[in-house]
């Protein structure tokens, strides 16, 4: 079964790693569209333990993107933020 984004407080089997869980923590995401990169720190997400891999809830996804296309809007070329829901 194929699952979609996660609540971040509801640990998941990593679907890398096949038997590592996840837990809550927080990554640093980098976004990048033609020439503009976003780099967001301290974003919440489940986080596998033995791969890193994360997996990020919908509404820090949807947040991200709008902080994404803030971005593109100033025309940043390199813009680092903390992640503030």
């Amino acid at each position: 079964m194929e699952r979609s984004l996660q609540k971040e407080d509801k640990a998941m089997t990593c679907v890398i790693w096949k038997t590592g869980e996840t837990a809550p923590g927080k990554v640093t995401v980098t976004l990048e569209r033609g020439p503009t990169v976003l780099l967001v720190k301290e974003v919440p997400a489940q986080v596998c333990g033995p791969c890193g891999e994360y997996h990020l809830d919908e509404h820090t996804t949807r947040r991200l993107y709008e902080q994404a296309e803030k971005a593109l809007e100033r025309n940043a070329e390199l813009e680092v933020l903390r992640y503030a829901a």
